[in-house]
């Protein structure tokens, strides 16, 4: 592919609104634009979770505003879009359906193709947006929301799944920990605030499948094992856990932290020595945590093997990912564009099915 192509990418699989513009020369690094995004976290916090249907509606308000600020920035009109990227799952129905929707009506009155990216795959490229961009292959730690894995990439759209989640995933151990702690939405963050305050090894909670012979991951059971010390600590005070002095809930935090992270941290470092490669590429929100960024740089630079992260703006859900995504998927050949404005999602889509 030789052509110039610009690539406008719109996500809206979750609480997030994103659009973006993406520039593709030849077999050159796609270039960013622009990008703009728009969180609906202020609007859940009420209901201490994501309200699907509200999510819907919102992403209905944001998208039009949203890419009219990004053609503005990057000095482009709709005119010079030359092919229309959505997110077509995994996520929330309805909001799929928005950004889907919105997608295939803009390139039907443009007259320009549209393609469909796999969420996770935008996760998985977003580091080539960063000033360190990876190579190919590498290890890829997927860590977003409900899903944590651990991939070999060969190269766009050559993924084999080297292990999963069989239950809860990093993210949902960290919102769903915050939850029981009182520490409201989103959890994980806020887990992550107060765990700075704490002591990592004050509390002894398990490690799931540490000691596995696999590279699966679980981490239902530490969730449970965070419920039991808090009731624990409650009942010893007496109070209820979300009354616990701060200091108490800080070391319980940092401990929850600290279990996660160790689970993450060892299980990526096996996946390296497993399949030979020296290079590790983490990816979506749980990516942005300090302690894992911390740990895996220090453990990484002993083995001498080159560590990848998104710029932390990009951690998030975000327009920029999906529109690299499609980007690297039309450079590559993987996959082309369509004219047929006929759109389905797919709430539910496993990666390695690509």
């Amino acid at each position: 592919m030789t052509k110039s192509l610009q690539v406008l990418g719109i996500e809206s699989s979750c609480d997030e609104t994103g659009v973006a513009l993406v520039e593709v020369h030849g077999n050159a690094v796609p270039v960013l634009l622009a990008h703009a995004l728009y969180s609906q976290i202020e609007m859940h916090q009420a209901y201490g979770g994501v309200v699907p249907e509200l999510a819907s509606r919102d992403h209905i308000r944001r998208v039009l505003p949203l890419t009219q600020q990004v053609l503005s920035e990057s000095g482009r009109v709709l005119a010079d879009i030359d092919v229309v990227a959505f997110t077509r799952g995994p996520g929330l129905a309805g909001a799929l359906l928005v950004g889907a929707g919105v997608a295939c009506a803009l390139g039907a009155a443009l007259g320009k193709p549209v393609l469909g990216v796999h969420h996770l795959e935008g996760h998985l490229l977003s580091p080539f947006l960063s000033a360190d961009p990876p190579e190919f292959p590498f290890v890829a730690l997927l860590v977003s929301g409900g899903h944590t894995q651990l991939m070999r990439v060969d190269g766009v759209g050559r993924y084999e799944l080297l292990g999963e989640t069989i239950d809860d995933a990093a993210g949902e151990a960290f919102d769903k920990s915050a939850k029981l702690l009182g520490l409201g939405y989103p959890g994980g963050p806020a887990l992550s605030k107060l765990a700075q305050q704490g002591n990592p090894v004050a509390f002894k909670l398990p490690r799931p499948l540490l000691r596995s012979d696999n590279l699966d991951f679980s981490f239902a059971g530490l969730k449970t094992a965070v419920m039991v010390q808090a009731k624990k600590l409650a009942q010893a005070m007496p109070c209820e856990v979300v009354d616990l002095p701060v200091p108490v809930l800080a070391d319980l935090a940092a401990s929850t932290q600290a279990a996660i992270v160790e689970v993450l941290v060892k299980k990526s470092l096996i996946a390296l020595k497993l399949t030979g490669l020296n290079r590790l590429v983490v990816a979506g929100g749980v990516g942005a945590n300090h302690s894992l960024r911390e740990q895996l740089n220090a453990e990484c630079a002993k083995r001498h093997v080159r560590v990848h992260y998104p710029e932390l703006h990009l951690c998030t859900d975000n327009g920029a990912m999906i529109a690299m995504a499609a980007a690297m998927r039309l450079q590559s050949g993987q996959q082309k564009a369509s004219e047929v404005y006929a759109f389905d999602v797919k709430p539910r889509w496993p990666l390695n099915t690509l």
